[in-house]
C-alpha cells in the first residue's frame, strides 16, 4: 500500500499543467510569468532557453520572436528543479503589420563594386561576432529606455525599397534627430563593437547580458571605446549621417538570443506609451 501511494505521488508531480496561450506579432518580446514562483525555474521556446527575471516579486520570462519566425502556434516548456515539474504554455506568432519604406541614394550605395563588396562581408562578420559575444549578464529588469529624442522616420521591419528596387526588411528604427544630438544607453551594458563600415557608417554595439545586443548606426562619432562599462542613461555617441544615410538619425536595432526583434517592444511600460522618442520614459 505504501508503495502504491508513493508510486501516485511520483505520477501527480510529472501531471501536465494546463497550459496558457499567448498571442504575439513577428518582431517582438514577451514577458510571461512563471507558472509557479518555485526556485531554479528554467524555460524553452523556440529550440532555446530564455532568462527569467524577478520583477514584483514574480519570476518572468522574457521570450524573443524573431521578425523572420512563421506564423502559427509553438510551445513553451517550464520546468523547476526544485519540484521536478513541468509546465506547456502555447505561443501563437501573428503576421506583423510592417509598412513600405521608399528612399533614394548614390548608386554607390545600392550597387556595389568587388571592393566594396568585400568590406560589406568583412562589416556583416563583425556585427555577427558582436553578436555571439558574451557580456555580463544583467540580473536586474532589462526594460529600455528610448536613446534618444526625436522622429520615428522608418519604423521596424518596413520593406525597404532602395532606388526602387526591393531590399530586406528594416532591421531597426530610424530615429530622425538633428546631428551631434546626445544618444544615451537605453540599458547598461558593454561595448562590444566600435567600428566605421560602409552602408552602417560610425557603429556601436553594446551588450546588455544573455544574449541581448543593441546596435546604433550612422553616428556623428563615438564617445566610447571597446570594452568599457556603460551604465543606463550614460551618453555614449551622436548622431549623424554617415554611412548609407539621407539625413541626420540614429538606427537603432536589437537582437535578443539570435532574434531579430522590434527595439520598442524592449521598452518599459512609460516609454512605450510615447507616440514619438523622448527621454522621459523611465518608469522601470
Amino acid at each position: 500500500m505504501k508503495y502504491l501511494i508513493s508510486l501516485c505521488v511520483c505520477c501527480c508531480l510529472q501531471l501536465t499543467a494546463f497550459a496558457s496561450s499567448y498571442e504575439v506579432p513577428q518582431g517582438d518580446v514577451l514577458r510571461i510569468p512563471a507558472p509557479t514562483q518555485a526556485e531554479g525555474m528554467k524555460v524553452q521556446a523556440f529550440g532555446k532557453s530564455w532568462p527569467i527575471y524577478k520583477h514584483d516579486e514574480q519570476q518572468v520570462a522574457w521570450i524573443a520572436v524573431h521578425l523572420h519566425t512563421k506564423v502559427g502556434k509553438y510551445p513553451i516548456t517550464w520546468s523547476s528543479s526544485q519540484s521536478k515539474q513541468t509546465w506547456h504554455d502555447e505561443i501563437q506568432v501573428n503576421q506583423g503589420d510592417f509598412r513600405i519604406s521608399h528612399i533614394q541614394v548614390k548608386k554607390s550605395m545600392s550597387s556595389f563594386s568587388p571592393e566594396n563588396l568585400k568590406r560589406l562581408r568583412a562589416d556583416q562578420q563583425a556585427i555577427k561576432t558582436a553578436y555571439k559575444t558574451s557580456a555580463p549578464t544583467l540580473h536586474t529588469w532589462p526594460a529600455m529606455s528610448w536613446p534618444v529624442a526625436g522622429i520615428i522616420s522608418t519604423p521596424f521591419a518596413a520593406q525597404r525599397y532602395i532606388n526602387n528596387k526591393p531590399r530586406s526588411p528594416h532591421s531597426g528604427i530610424d530615429i530622425a534627430a538633428a546631428a551631434g544630438t546626445k544618444v544615451f544607453a537605453p540599458l547598461a551594458g558593454k561595448v562590444l563593437l566600435v567600428e566605421d563600415m560602409y552602408l552602417n557608417g560610425n557603429l556601436i554595439a553594446i551588450g546588455h547580458g544573455n544574449g541581448l545586443t543593441s546596435i546604433y548606426a550612422h553616428l556623428k562619432r563615438s564617445l566610447v571605446k571597446k570594452g568599457q562599462v556603460l551604465q543606463a542613461g550614460e551618453v555614449f555617441a551622436e548622431v549623424g549621417s554617415t554611412g548609407r544615410s539621407t539625413g541626420p538619425h540614429l538606427h537603432w536595432g536589437v537582437h535578443f538570443a539570435g532574434a531579430k526583434i522590434n527595439p520598442r517592444t524592449m521598452l518599459n511600460q512609460a516609454a512605450q506609451q510615447e507616440a514619438q522618442p523622448s527621454l522621459g520614459g523611465k518608469d522601470e
